[in-house]
């Protein structure tokens, strides 16, 4: 066996993808909308932490060990059903899917900040909640774009996953819970920077969460419309 994916890269996974799915959810709640935001703002730095992880020279989680190429990407697809090439990291198809994950998502959050202080009069854009943008559908529109493509991105790579394993009993799952696969390939082994950056990227990204929910009156997710005081403005109340 060897061991490919890091206890961080497979905690960042975790985090993800319950991230993810909270974030979806509470979209439908108008009440829990600051926790939708805080959820959003968390997964843009899990993602900026991923970015730096892809820079940071760490075997199979570096973009240098991604395969890009559109002729095996081509290759990978077209031989799904059959005994197709095996890859030790990051296939073709999840290369491509992992960088479209990250555009996507924090295209997501991004437009989502427009759209929280535009409509709703919060963040770090509530100045912007006027009547020039709050009745526009358009940053909304794009928000739905970004974060729609996001999922279905995320389906995608989910169902190749679940294929793979049906069609070659693919250990995909396995290899990302315990970070070991069955393979003659190089193990990972991370320096000591690398094990410091991957506390800091977990640690910091909890944190900021816990912080954003604890402290809603901050500058990312407060709220900025001036509570309305009805039995001034009706007597009948």
């Amino acid at each position: 066996k060897s061991y490919i994916w890091s206890s961080f890269t497979r905690v960042f996974h975790i985090i993800l993808v319950i991230s993810v799915g909270l974030v979806f959810i509470l979209a439908e709640f108008d009440k829990l909308l600051s926790w939708h935001a805080a959820i959003g703002f968390t997964i843009g730095l899990l993602f900026v932490y991923r970015i730096l992880w892809g820079f940071m020279d760490v075997k199979y989680s570096k973009f240098k060990d991604f395969n890009f190429n559109l002729h095996d990407l081509q290759e990978y697809i077209f031989n799904v059903f059959t005994d197709k090439k095996k890859y030790v990291g990051h296939n073709p198809a999840s290369s491509w899917a992992i960088v479209a994950m990250i555009a996507l998502g924090l295209g997501s959050v991004f437009t989502g900040i427009v759209v929280y202080g535009t409509q709703e009069g919060m963040g770090i854009l509530s100045f912007l909640n006027i009547s020039l943008f709050k009745d526009m559908d358009f940053f909304e529109d794009v928000h739905e774009l970004f974060a729609n493509s996001f999922m279905a991105v995320i389906f995608i790579h989910i169902a190749g996953v679940l294929l793979d394993r049906v069609l070659h009993s693919s250990k995909a799952i396995e290899s990302m819970k315990g970070g070991y696969k069955e393979s003659d390939a190089t193990s990972l082994k991370l320096t000591f920077f690398q094990r410091v950056f991957g506390v800091v990227w977990i640690g910091t990204s909890i944190f900021f969460f816990l912080y954003l929910l604890a402290n809603p009156s901050n500058l990312l997710i407060a709220d900025a419309n001036t509570p309305v005081d009805y039995k001034k403005e009706h007597t009948l109340f």
